[in-house]
């Protein structure tokens, strides 16, 4: 399709909505705007981070454990900002009318896992430790209830509640 046949049927899409429907569709576009900015923002400070510490840093140590934890923490910040981005995409796209809950969950199971590659173990109690693999393994059911719940929605076998 064109990018005049997409227009076309973007506006075709347009008319059909609701007031409430062209709000929630324009907060999307805001939303998603904004998002791509940030997400530009990381990126691009990413990679000056990333350059200072390969190439002007004169202690530059790739193996070390905190140099390792800082540089995929702000990877993982980036990847979820895209993930969150992309949820906004497929809302804006009208395939589904709200943000899945499957979509939330697996963007607060990267902030864990975030968190745990960030975390210095050496300064962490166990119950901190405790709480976030408890939260983890909670998420992890929730994403796979919802993953079951989906599959067989889409085999027909069950209707959504």
């Amino acid at each position: 399709m064109t990018v005049r046949g997409e227009i076309a049927a973007a506006r075709d899409r347009w008319r059909l909505l609701t007031f409430y429907g062209k709000f929630e569709q324009a907060v999307v576009v805001i939303l998603t705007t904004l998002i791509a900015l940030v997400i530009a923002s990381a990126v691009w400070n990413l990679a000056l981070k990333i350059f200072y510490v390969v190439f002007l840093a004169e202690a530059f140590d790739p193996t070390d454990h905190a140099v390792f934890q800082a540089v995929f923490g702000m990877i993982f910040t980036v990847i979820i900002a895209l993930e969150f981005k992309r949820s906004l995409v497929v809302v804006a796209e009208r395939r589904e009318s709200i943000v899945q809950v499957r979509t939330v969950v697996l963007l607060a199971m990267l902030a864990i896992l975030r968190k745990l590659i960030i975390l210095d173990l050496t300064a962490t109690d166990a119950g901190k430790l405790l709480g976030l693999s408890a939260a983890m393994l909670a998420l992890g059911a929730v994403y796979w209830l919802v993953r079951e719940q989906d599959q067989r929605f889409a085999a027909g076998e069950d209707k959504p509640d």
